[in-house]
């Protein structure tokens, strides 16, 4: 029997998933599309399983004879031509892989959802995983799709499928191939094209730490439950001015009025549609930025033992590797 399937094996969160599990000793299959993006997985010592989410048979031979499934795999976008593919893989996607993983008796679910499906409260303090939520919370088709998906995931729990479900925050370290857009933002400060920032924040976690959550989720984790993933939470402008004392660049003091931002947004989004080429500021990221998505992750600390490594670090890590990998053309010595 095979230790556990990967979904999403090749993206960011699921090749350091993949990575952790190798590092401990476990055998592992990885879900992956014929002609899908595999850098990430270059080198590694495991068995792919060709297939889609939404292919029923390749579903079915993937969770064969495998103890634990991580469904990490999602459609992360904050743009999309037709946001009804984000529901198609990430609510049908999702179902699809319970049904295999229920069907196949595997012996335990780690389902990755997002904080993004989290409720915020509305005075400002950290949500947590019991913060009040609803779909109409929901900003955006990708956050719509993961709420849905986690629902679905909650459902399965309920019909006895031994299924926990982690909510990483976002993530940042190597191996972020595509990149996601938290990626993206260190890219651009890292190449002089983050000018100034808006007044929000987020919560930053390495990926490392998020990769170690979902094994100590399986192992620890009680079924039916969700753990936030996270650590640090920054304001844009902190997260600014530890990349400047990385990089050894000047720290971006303009501060971009909420509707400039908007407006910039939406101006690229018509011609996004026009081109279908997506923006690098999407509509969607620009009305998430209204609130600050600070969650605590207090709970996956003190049940599952979440390791906390200093966002310093987590930001250092992810520049080191985009420099490395060529992502950067600036000549920068990191600090």
């Amino acid at each position: 029997m095979l230790d556990a399937l990967v979904t999403g094996g090749t993206g960011f969160v699921g090749a350091n998933v993949v990575r952790e599990l190798l590092a401990q000793g476990r055998t592992v299959r990885v879900l992956a599309r014929p002609r899908g993006e595999r850098r990430a997985l270059a080198g590694l010592r495991v068995e792919i399983a060709e297939g889609d989410l939404l292919d029923a048979a390749s579903l079915r031979r993937a969770v064969a004879g495998v103890h634990t499934v991580f469904h990490v795999a999602a459609d992360y976008r904050l743009w999309a031509p037709d946001p009804r593919e984000l529901f198609r893989a990430n609510v049908e996607g999702t179902r699809a892989v319970l049904q295999s993983a229920a069907d196949a008796g595997v012996a335990r679910v780690v389902y990755t959802s997002t904080v993004g499906a989290l409720g915020i409260p509305p005075d400002g303090s950290p949500g947590t995983e019991d913060t009040p939520v609803s779909l109409r919370d929901m900003v955006g088709p990708y956050k719509a799709s993961k709420f849905l998906a986690e629902q679905v995931a909650l459902g399965f729990a309920r019909a006895g499928l031994p299924v926990v479900i982690v909510n990483p925050s976002a993530p940042v370290g190597p191996w972020d191939v595509k990149p996601t857009p938290t990626g993206r933002m260190v890219v651009d400060f890292l190449e002089g094209r983050m000018v100034g920032t808006l007044d929000t924040g987020l919560n930053v976690v390495h990926v490392r730490d998020v990769a170690r959550g979902h094994l100590l989720a399986a192992e620890r984790g009680k079924l039916g439950d969700k753990y936030i993933l996270g650590h640090a939470n920054l304001s844009l402008a902190e997260i600014g001015a530890l990349l400047a004392e990385i990089a050894g660049s000047r720290v971006p003091r303009l501060r971009i009025p909420y509707a400039v931002a908007w407006l910039a947004a939406a101006g690229m989004e018509v011609a996004a549609r026009a081109t279908g080429t997506a923006p690098r500021v999407p509509l969607t990221a620009v009305r998430m930025a209204k609130k600050r998505m600070y969650f605590s992750p207090a709970k996956a600390v003190s049940e599952l033992g979440l390791p906390q490594t200093p966002a310093r670090e987590a930001l250092r890590d992810a520049a080191a590797w985009f420099v490395e990998h060529g992502y950067v053309r600036r000549p920068l010595r990191l600090g």
